[in-house]
């Protein structure tokens, strides 16, 4: 496994360690959430699964060496997706394939909302149908992605994790969309590799307990929806807000109406004229402004094409300066956008 490719330009993208594992990961990672297609609870409408093949494929020659991915995602269809891109690439060449379990779908209704379940059986059958779905003997992280509500308890379902873990079924194990007590409860069992909490300049609660509780532990931390499903990639409008099909999980959602959705698309159009200083697009500033925070290891971006990938990888190599963070967090309290911490705590808001 190499730790990257070199891009067009043979400069390779800067990595960083992922916790404790042996893995150095590129600082944006593919996400394969959208590519799963439609027809179930959180679809995203329509895909083309020759452009997201493609796309995984522009991803990996740009230099990225990590996929995130859900057995939930289109019901399986997202791993057969990455699968199919994966095919034929040298071993070398093959990033890092990470994905999640305990969201059991119901074959016989596939819009109703997957169930949560902890239970170590489920578990056990889940990691062996990502295995062949995405055709690897061995997933790189395996991460549990909401807290169980079938009755199983936290422990049962890490140490499961763990099990799988010391058996070599996995490389990685991590906590998806858990806060910071239930981190504590499972790092008493066993290290927890990774948190993979939904973060962005709109969503930023995860700022608040969860970043520094795994900075302090060691734990890497993968965040999803650095531009809040689109709205801060700076092609985002009213218009097509109000075009969303109603497959698409936005077309629902209250970040996409009424005054939430000027006050995001406000914040967006703050981010215009630090793009423009870094040369580069409103959504990699957005992605970058994610991983300036103290314990964020990357951050996970998704793509439909190859030019939807060009137009945030610039993220990977942005440092905002001191005084790029102060104007977006100005930016932040008055549009009113979202809610969570404005500003990275250990960095001085002065003009760098």
């Amino acid at each position: 496994m190499v730790e990257h490719k070199n891009s067009p330009t043979d400069i390779p993208l800067p990595t960083r360690r992922l916790g404790l594992t042996d893995m150095h990961i590129t600082r944006v990672g593919f996400g394969a959430w959208a590519i799963g297609g439609p027809d179930w609870a959180v679809g995203w409408g329509t895909q083309d699964d020759g452009d997201s093949i493609a796309a995984i494929r522009h991803a990996i020659d740009r230099g990225i060496n990590w996929i995130d991915t859900a057995a939930v995602y289109g019901l399986g269809h997202s791993e057969e997706v990455v699968r199919r891109a994966l095919a034929g690439l040298p071993a070398n060449d093959r990033p890092y394939v990470f994905t999640k379990c305990g969201l059991v779908w119901n074959e016989n209704d596939r819009k109703a909302a997957p169930r949560q379940v902890g239970a170590p059986a489920s578990i056990r059958r889940e990691v062996e149908a990502s295995l062949k779905r995405l055709g690897v003997e061995r997933i790189d992280l395996y991460q549990m992605h909401w807290p169980a509500e079938d009755g199983a308890p936290l422990q049962d379902y890490w140490q499961t994790l763990l099990d799988l873990k010391a058996e070599g079924k996995v490389r990685a194990i991590g906590l998806s969309n858990h806060d910071a007590g239930q981190l504590e409860a499972a790092e008493r069992l066993g290290h927890v590799d990774t948190l993979q909490p939904p973060f962005s300049a709109i969503r930023r609660g995860v700022a608040a307990a969860e970043l520094p509780w795994c900075h302090a532990h060691q734990t890497g931390v993968i965040v999803y929806s650095p531009m809040q499903s689109g709205l801060l990639s700076g092609r985002f409008t009213i218009a097509r807000a109000r075009a969303l099909p109603k497959d698409d999980w936005r077309s629902r959602n209250a970040e996409y109406t009424g005054e939430k959705l000027l006050n995001n698309l406000n914040l967006a159009d703050a981010f215009r004229p630090i793009a423009e200083r870094y040369h580069t697009s409103v959504a990699a500033v957005a992605v970058a402004w994610t991983l300036a925070w103290p314990g964020v290891t990357g951050a996970i971006v998704g793509a439909r094409s190859p030019t939807q990938v060009d137009g945030w990888i610039d993220a990977a190599r942005i440092d905002l300066t001191n005084g790029d963070l102060a104007e977006i967090a100005a930016a932040i309290e008055s549009t009113g956008a979202g809610t969570g911490p404005l500003s990275p705590s250990r960095r001085s808001l002065v003009h760098a």
